[in-house]
């Protein structure tokens, strides 16, 4: 699960940065490979918590199999395509079918679930508009105080969003690998919570890493090319957009509910990018593209959701629960 995530979303954050041409995609994913690394292992437990509990009672080993089979499966095959789908989608789609055959629809808990859907509409809205404004102030800079020295701090600037992007992404999206695991490592390994969130974090890490350098080029060329044409500016202010998005998501609920967003990081990447494509020209984005990648996501929950349920009913007609 954690190569195929790494597979589909190491374009989230680096994508900006190949898309306007400041890195190649091998130093890309290099910059990805480290902060992805200590934003999981430093806060990927605020996220790790809703998934694991928060959307269902509880979780056992045959339903945390089930939803990752199915995720995981939904997930390569659209890497494969060269599809950036939401690969948070994918596992809470394969968490709230599991929930609908374990524990039937009214006993998963709606308010924790209607908080993430109302997330996955309101992130990609809110990367759009601060890329937007983003690109503004860069554009009135320029006028401003001359092009030269911006011209020369925009690479780094847009080298420190991947990064800033890459540990919000560890920090969120951690989670879809190893949520469901954590109730399962809590009961049966007799650890405490806090000690297997970050052991399933530095575990599913190794993965993000390993589908990331593999087949994220796949993902990170739809992205970075046929959305549409970002220059340094745009990759800046979509990069640094996407990246306060998803933190902020992640930790604001967190200190106010007790439950970090798991938010959509590709809604949020793509947002962003959009938002950039209609600061500078609307007639930039590819909006067929877009059109394409919101069906995606779409049918990516009811895939999920319609799988996990008549996989797990199957299952437990063979193991009861």
């Amino acid at each position: 699960m954690a190569i195929n995530l790494g597979a589909n979303d190491a374009a989230n954050p680096t994508s900006v940065a190949v898309g306007s041409g400041v890195l190649t995609i091998r130093k890309a994913l290099i910059v990805f490979s480290i902060f992805v690394v200590l934003g999981a292992l430093i806060q990927g437990h605020a996220v790790m918590k809703t998934i694991g509990k928060g959307v269902v009672p509880e979780i056992e080993i045959a339903g945390a199999f089930t939803a990752v089979v199915v995720a995981a499966l939904w997930i390569f095959f659209s890497s494969w395509k060269g599809w950036p789908i939401s690969t948070t989608h994918s596992i809470i789609g394969a968490i709230t079918g599991y929930g609908i055959a374990r524990y039937g629809i009214w006993n998963i808990n709606l308010s924790v679930l209607s908080k993430i859907v109302i997330s996955w509409l309101t992130s990609p809205l809110a990367a759009a508009l601060l890329s937007i404004i983003l690109y503004k102030i860069l554009i009135w800079a320029y006028k401003r105080y001359g092009s030269e020295k911006l011209e020369r701090a925009l690479p780094y600037l847009v080298i420190f969003s991947v990064a800033f992007s890459a540990y919000s992404f560890g920090m969120n999206d951690v989670a879809n690998a190893t949520g469901v695991y954590v109730t399962v490592a809590t009961k049966l390994g007799h650890i405490p919570d806090e000690i297997a969130m970050l052991i399933l974090g530095a575990v599913a890490s190794i993965g993000i890493i390993v589908g990331g350098l593999t087949v994220g080029p796949r993902v990170i060329n739809t992205v970075a090319y046929r959305i549409t044409r970002l220059d340094l500016a745009m990759g800046f202010a979509s990069g640094l957009s996407n990246a306060c998005v998803v933190y902020l998501f992640s930790v604001i609920p967190y200190y106010l509910f007790g439950y970090g967003m798991p938010i959509s990081t590709t809604y949020a990447a793509v947002g962003a990018i959009i938002g950039a494509g209609i600061a500078k020209e609307r007639k930039s984005v590819e909006y067929k593209m877009v059109g394409k990648l919101f069906l995606m996501w779409i049918l990516t929950l009811v895939v999920t959701i319609i799988a996990t349920t008549l996989f797990f009913s199957i299952i437990s007609l063979i193991i009861p629960p």
